[in-house]
C-alpha cells in the first residue's frame, strides 16, 4: 500500500511541477498541411506564462509553422516520429528576427525558430525539424529569400539535445551573443539548398558542442565575431564527425571581437571539399589560446588552412579596414590525415602578411598522407599575397593565391615561433617539391620530420 501511495505521490508531483503543453490542445491540426504556426505559438506562451515546462510536438504528426518565438523557461520538445516542418512560402517568416550579420546577404534575414533575451529554453527529442529548404521554394528572386532554420539573440543557458536538423533554406542555426550553450547528440543535414551551414556560434562565450553529426552543404561549425564589444571564448568541441561541402569548422572571418579559448578534439573530418580546421582573423580582433588534438581527416584538401589578412566580412563592419592586432598560441597535436585519393595541392598551409605574423604555433604527431606528384616548376612557384588588392571583396580562400603550392606537406609564410615535432608525411607518387617550406618564419624549429619513411634534414626542406 506504501508503495502505490509513493508511486502515486510520484506521478503526482511530475504532473504538477513538468507541465506540457502539447500542441493538439492548442489548435494544431498536425496534418502536414495545415499551417499551425499559431496554435504552436499559443502553447508555448502558455507554457512560459505558467513559469515553463514542454511543448509537445507528438510522436507520429508533422507540424507545419512559419515564424516561432521561444521564450524563457520552454522546452521544445519534438517527439520521435514527429516532425516540425516550415512552411514553404517566404511571406510566413517574419520579419523581425534580426537579420544575417555577413554583408552581402540580406536573403538570409529570416528564420523559422527565434528567441531573443530569453533564458533557460531547450530543444530537444529524436524528432526532426526540417526548414522545406529546396530551391523550388527559397530562392533569391524578387520578393523571395532563404531562411534559416534557428537563430537565437542575446540568449542564456541554451540546451540542443538529440534532435535532426535538416533541410533548412539557408544556415541551419545563427547565435548571436549568447551564453552559456550545451548541444549534444544533434543531427545536421543541411544539403538541400547553397550556404547550408551547421552551427554558427558569433560572439557567443561558454559553449559546449559533443556527440553530433554534420553533413552540410557549408562549413559545419563557425566560430565569428561581427561585434567588437562580443568575444568568442570558452568553447569546446568534442567527438563529432563532419563532411561537408565547404569547411569542417571556420574559425573567424567575421573578426571584429576578439577569439579566446577553443579546444577540439576526439573528432573525425570526411569527405570536405575546402579544408579541415580553417582559421582566419581578418577584421582587427585577437586571437589566441587554441588547442587541436586527436582528430582524423580523411579526403580534406587542406587539413589546417590558417590566415592572416584584412577583409570585411561584417555587415555593420566600418568600411575602412581595421588595424591587424595579433593571431597566435595554437597547438595541433595528434593529426591523422590521408588523403591519397585528393589532387597535388593537398597541404598544410598558414600565411600571416609582412609585418604581420601568426605567432607561436605547435605542431607535434601528425601524419598526412598524401597523393604527390609535384614537379620541379610547382617547387620554384612564388605564391600571391592577400592583400586588399588581390583578394578584392571576397573572402581569403585558398585560390587566392594561386596553385598548386611549392610543398608537398607544409608550407608557412610570415610567422615567428613555429615549432615541428614528429611530423610523418608520406608521399603515393613521386613528388618534387620539398615536404616542407618556411617562407619568413622567424624562431623555428623542426624535429622528427619524416617522408616517405626518411628522416630528413635541414638541407631536405626549404627555408626563404
Amino acid at each position: 500500500m506504501r508503495i502505490l501511495f509513493l508511486c502515486f505521490f510520484i506521478v503526482f508531483q511530475t504532473s504538477i511541477f513538468a507541465q506540457t503543453f502539447n500542441v493538439l490542445d492548442f489548435g494544431a491540426k498536425a496534418d502536414g498541411l495545415t499551417k499551425d504556426t499559431q496554435a504552436v505559438q499559443a502553447a508555448i506562451n502558455a507554457c512560459t506564462e505558467n513559469g515553463g515546462g514542454t511543448v509537445l510536438i507528438p510522436a507520429g504528426k508533422t507540424v507545419v509553422i512559419g515564424t516561432i518565438y521561444l521564450k524563457d523557461f520552454v522546452t521544445l520538445h519534438v517527439a520521435n516520429g514527429a516532425v516540425l516542418l516550415g512552411s514553404p512560402h517566404y511571406k510566413d517568416y517574419a520579419t523581425d528576427t534580426h537579420k544575417n550579420t555577413y554583408k552581402n546577404e540580406p536573403h538570409m534575414d529570416r528564420c523559422l525558430i527565434f528567441a531573443h533575451k530569453a533564458k533557460s529554453f531547450a530543444i530537444e527529442g529524436y524528432g526532426v525539424i526540417d526548414g522545406n529548404g529546396s530551391v523550388k521554394n527559397f530562392n533569391r528572386k524578387k520578393d523571395n529569400g532563404r531562411p534559416m532554420l534557428l537563430r537565437f539573440m542575446d540568449c542564456s543557458d541554451i540546451r540542443l539535445n538529440n534532435v535532426t536538423l535538416q533541410n533548412p533554406a539557408a544556415w541551419t542555426s545563427a547565435w548571436l551573443y549568447c551564453d552559456q550553450i550545451a548541444i549534444n547528440g544533434i543531427k545536421i543535414k543541411s544539403r538541400i539548398n547553397h550556404n547550408g551551414d551547421g552551427l554558427d556560434f558569433d560572439g557567443c562565450t561558454n559553449v559546449r558542442v559533443s556527440n553530433c553529426s554534420f553533413d552540410t552543404s557549408d562549413d559545419s561549425i563557425c566560430l565569428q565575431t561581427s561585434r567588437p564589444d562580443k568575444p568568442c571564448k570558452d568553447i569546446t568541441i568534442s567527438n563529432c564527425v563532419f563532411t561537408s561541402k565547404w569547411a569542417a569548422m571556420r574559425i573567424g572571418l567575421a573578426s571584429r571581437g576578439d577569439f579566446d579559448g577553443v579546444t577540439v578534439s576526439n573528432c573525425t573530418f570526411h569527405d570536405i571539399q575546402d579544408s579541415g580546421l580553417k582559421i582566419q582573423m581578418n577584421e582587427g580582433g585577437e586571437m589566441k589560446n587554441m588547442s587541436f588534438s586527436n582528430i582524423v581527416m580523411r579526403n580534406v584538401p587542406r587539413p589546417i588552412f590558417m590566415t592572416f589578412c584584412q577583409q570585411r566580412a561584417g555587415v555593420d563592419a566600418p568600411k575602412e579596414m581595421t588595424p591587424m592586432k595579433a593571431m597566435h598560441h595554437f597547438i595541433f597535436d595528434g593529426i591523422i590525415a590521408d588523403n591519397r585519393a585528393l589532387d597535388v595541392n593537398t597541404a598544410i598551409f598558414i600565411t600571416g602578411m609582412p609585418n604581420h605574423h601568426i605567432t607561436d604555433v605547435q605542431l607535434h604527431n601528425v601524419q598526412m598522407t598524401v597523393a604527390g606528384g609535384g614537379t620541379k616548376n610547382d617547387a620554384q612557384r612564388v605564391l600571391k599575397e592577400y592583400t586588399l588588392e588581390t583578394l578584392g571583396d571576397w573572402w581569403p580562400e585558398f585560390k587566392k593565391v594561386g596553385v598548386p603550392i611549392p610543398a608537398s606537406g607544409i608550407y608557412a609564410r610570415h610567422m615567428d615561433g613555429f615549432y615541428l615535432n614528429n611530423i610523418h608525411i608520406n608521399t603515393v607518387n613521386k613528388d618534387e617539391r620539398p615536404a616542407l617550406v618556411l617562407d619568413d618564419v622567424r624562431h623555428h624549429q623542426v624535429e622528427n620530420l619524416f617522408l616517405n619513411r626518411k628522416k630528413l634534414k635541414r638541407k631536405d626542406w626549404v627555408i626563404k
